[in-house]
């Protein structure tokens, strides 16, 4: 999931693990104070601490753990009332700084997943201090370590399917059985124009889809989990065509190379139909436990 995606797929965060300041009844409100907020979840002791004092946050703020048991968070310092329900609303509305607060707070997440499992947080996810925090490592310290554990060892690739009619239209077409050079009249000529793109955009969805329904078996022994995300649109989807589908997979980190082998060629020869392959990327997607009896 790239950074900018973060905005507008999974409810605009990677996972539910922590508190919003729409959350939380006792935010802040005087904009001179500070609050806490976490980018990210380890274990305590890993190589996590040693890549803090290398790392800024939002606002070029340093970066620290804390700690609570086994569990540490990756914290810095934002304003309170930039960070607080009011503030947050106005980001909201000025998409270029919500992507900069996104393309940062990636940033954190993958300089850190760099180093060791983590699990990356909701964007804005914010508490008033980091004792606030330490509560809630200690709180939910039962579901995070299990969290941990399921990730450990994996990384996030995603799979985008697009359709492009336009291109599809312009592929050299197939002489159709026994046709001849007999001439055609331009109103013949236009109305079979017509029909023709009508044909080719049909086409080419209905093509996506297979292309698209073909992927989760080719890839399921190779991934321990799939998530369904909304297709991208506008400057999100950077791929050609109009993005039909967007998934996600947990795929062992060693058998990344399998699973680009296993998409190979998919969509090859079909006019129109494009597959891309995004990541290896920190497991945003995957952040939340996995319900009951839920598989690829």
């Amino acid at each position: 999931m790239n950074p900018d995606a973060q905005i507008t797929e999974a409810g605009a965060t990677p996972t539910e693990a922590g508190a919003t300041p729409l959350d939380r009844p006792d935010a802040p409100t005087n904009p001179g104070t500070t609050v806490s907020y976490v980018y990210a979840l380890s274990r305590a002791g890993t190589a996590l601490d040693t890549t803090v004092p290398h790392l800024t946050g939002l606002d070029d703020g340093p970066l620290r753990t804390v700690t609570c048991g086994e569990l540490s968070a990756l914290v810095s310092s934002v304003p309170a009332g930039a960070y607080s329900e009011e503030g947050m609303r106005a980001r909201l509305e000025d998409l270029s700084e919500l992507a900069a607060i996104a393309r940062t707070h990636h940033a954190v997440i993958e300089a850190a997943y760099a180093t060791t499992t983590v699990l990356p947080m909701r964007l804005a996810t914010v508490y008033l201090d980091d004792a606030r925090v330490r509560s809630m490592l200690h709180e939910r310290r039962a579901d995070f370590d299990e969290l941990l554990t399921w990730l450990e060892g994996h990384v996030e690739l995603g799979v985008k399917v697009y359709a492009d009619p336009r291109e599809a239209a312009a592929a050299p077409p197939e002489p159709a059985p026994g046709s001849g050079s007999a001439p055609v009249s331009p109103g013949r000529a236009y109305l079979q124009q017509r029909r023709a793109q009508r044909r080719h955009h049909r086409d080419a969805y209905r093509a996506a889809g297979a292309v698209a329904g073909a992927v989760p078996d080719r890839v399921s022994a190779l991934a321990r989990a799939r998530v369904a995300h909304r297709p991208q649109q506008g400057d999100l989807a950077s791929g050609p065509g109009e993005n039909i589908s967007n998934e996600a997979y947990l795929v062992p980190a060693e058998r990344t190379g399998q699973f680009h082998q296993a998409l190979t060629g998919l969509a090859e020869d079909v006019p129109g139909v494009h597959v891309e392959i995004t990541g290896p990327w920190a497991p945003y997607s995957f952040a939340t436990p996995p319900t009951a009896g839920a598989g690829t």
